[in-house]
């Protein structure tokens, strides 16, 4: 049977220990191996490995040992309780090796958790699982969690209840990083927040979240904005140190204003602008840019825009022979003076 991506995180939480098997596959690896974990720790339980109900194979090695999945299905464990076996990255080639074993499947054997790349509508994998009667394939695509998803994960880290800020922030986190970074970052959060009976706030969701590659040159550019020019120098200095490139200083630029402007001209105003954002931002950062958003106003920040795009365009150029660090700077101290006004 096909599971609908609207009924797959209620199975995932709680699965049906009497059917044959469930097939979960996509092309992210890392999603479809956190449903993986999620289903088999729901079936077998934490100590499920320790008490050899649970018997992990490589789809890979039933080229060496074809019998070797039936017999695992077939096998009993010394230990009661349900028991499963994992069979890790199957796909097309190994299909004709997997099926016999299913179909052989009796009530009282292990159930079977497979787990694969993107596969097409027409693989047979996935035509035997959506179309048994006691077993389940469901694709795991790109889609960001839904609310209802993210408590779970806040439940499972033990995080219980948060504010509706809080929430709002965490949810916004979700949709940039990938979902182990986010797994990670709850588990830091926990504990981060251990013994301390004060809500959580966005400071503290803040704090724990993954740093960004880009923090440096989103110093530079608060900077700027917050029309902060005798602050530029030193740390432009910092950035080509680093290694940071003109060019990509000033793409960096651009999109930064255009952030700004996209907020600052929103029909309804900023606070509609920042909640419309995509991807989001959330806690201090969601301030500032709100901040920096309203004191500009949307007519400044076209210009500042217009002088950006200029100084690419001139980077770009192949008649450009000053420095190209000295150019942007230059242009960033007078996009700072242009705040001022």
């Amino acid at each position: 049977m096909k599971l609908s991506a609207r009924d797959a995180p209620g199975y995932f939480a709680r699965p049906d220990p009497d059917k044959t098997g469930i097939l979960i596959y996509g092309g992210d690896a890392m999603r479809v191996a956190l449903r993986r974990q999620q289903v088999v720790k729901a079936l077998v339980g934490p100590q499920g490995e320790e008490e050899m109900r649970l018997t992990r194979m490589l789809a890979g090695d039933l080229r060496k040992d074809p019998a070797a999945l039936s017999d695992a299905i077939k096998a009993q464990s010394f230990f009661p309780g349900p028991r499963v076996v994992f069979l890790e990255d199957a796909g097309e080639q190994q299909a004709p090796l997997i099926l016999p074993a299913l179909e052989d499947w009796q009530p009282g054997d292990a159930q079977v958790v497979i787990t694969a790349g993107a596969l097409k509508a027409t693989s047979k994998l996935r035509k035997f699982f959506e179309g048994h009667r006691n077993a389940y394939a469901v694709g795991i695509y790109d889609d960001p969690p839904s609310r209802g998803e993210i408590e779970a994960a806040l439940k499972e880290a033990g995080l219980g209840e948060l504010g509706q800020d809080a929430l709002r922030d965490l949810s916004a986190l979700a949709l940039t990083i990938d979902p182990g970074d986010f797994r990670q970052t709850l588990e830091k959060l926990a504990l981060y927040k251990l013994g301390d009976p004060a809500p959580f706030s966005a400071a503290d969701i803040a704090a724990c979240a993954p740093g960004s590659t880009e923090a440096e040159i989103d110093d530079v550019l608060d900077i700027v904005a917050e029309a902060r020019p005798g602050e530029i120098g030193p740390v432009m200095q910092r950035l080509s140190a680093q290694g940071v490139h003109a060019t990509g200083l000033c793409i960096g630029a651009i999109r930064h204003f255009r952030i700004l402007y996209a907020v600052a001209s929103a029909p309804g105003g900023p606070s509609e602008g920042i909640s419309r954002l995509r991807p989001p931002v959330f806690g201090p950062r969601r301030d500032r840019i709100l901040r920096q958003a309203q004191a500009w106003g949307a007519a400044r920040l076209e210009d500042a825009l217009t002088m950006i795009i200029e100084t690419d365009l001139q980077l770009r150029s192949a008649g450009q022979n000053a420095p190209a660090m000295a150019l942007v700077e230059r242009t960033l101290i007078r996009l700072a003076m242009l705040g001022r006004r």
